[in-house]
């Protein structure tokens, strides 16, 4: 697969957002686009899916915030090492549905762990590879609960409305801390509005 845009360098595209906010459709989209390796966190490996099976069930009702922080590093660590860096090495754009941010998102702000410890865990999990650019969807809360209504929850997404809001507190503060690296992109109208809005944020910061 290769970079249709062969006079830029490959960039590490992740996509962040609270539950249903349409990252993994947006995600998928601008992957086939611009042709690039398109990936997920959690369980874009092998490995990583049978990490994914015991974050995701519901049924796992006494995994220790620490214990979930340091599988999704496991997971993590593997994903980058497995997929992203050889995609990046052989000049491949990646594009991720999540990625290190949301450890810091759903482990740090949500269950309140402190985010510093989370950061060294996973800067030292993926070798100091972090993504070119975060596109954050962030989505009106009464849209996110709607579209959760339809559908049946996983673990993380039972986790209630209290762990969910500091979640998305997490990724309004980290993309306001660091607009260099965060595009920010209000997920309102359809998908190809979205779309449409996310490709001209990423032209504008030079990533496309």
């Amino acid at each position: 697969m290769s970079e249709t845009l062969p006079n830029h360098r490959p960039a590490y595209i992740a996509f962040e957002g609270a539950e249903g906010c349409g990252k993994s459709t947006q995600a998928a989209r601008l992957a086939t686009d611009i042709g690039a390796v398109l990936t997920q966190e959690t369980g874009g490996t092998d490995i990583g899916a049978r990490i994914r099976e015991i974050l995701h069930d519901t049924n796992v009702h006494n995994l220790g915030s620490r214990a979930e922080a340091l599988l999704t590093a496991a997971d993590r660590a593997q994903h980058i090492a497995e997929v992203v860096k050889p995609a990046l090495d052989a000049g491949h754009s990646v594009v991720s549905d999540r990625s290190v941010y949301s450890s810091l998102a759903y482990q740090g702000y949500g269950r309140q762990l402190d985010v510093g410890e989370i950061r060294h865990l996973n800067q030292w999990g993926t070798d100091g590879v972090w993504p070119t650019v975060v596109v954050f969807l962030d989505t009106a809360d009464e849209v996110i609960s709607e579209r959760m209504s339809r559908r049946a929850l996983d673990r993380f997404e039972a986790a209630g409305d209290a762990f969910h809001q500091r979640v998305l507190d997490g990724f309004r503060t980290m993309a306001a801390a660091d607009p260099d690296h965060w595009v920010r992109v209000h997920a309102m109208g359809s998908i190809d509005q979205v779309s449409s809005e996310i490709r001209r944020a990423l032209s504008d910061r030079g990533v496309l």
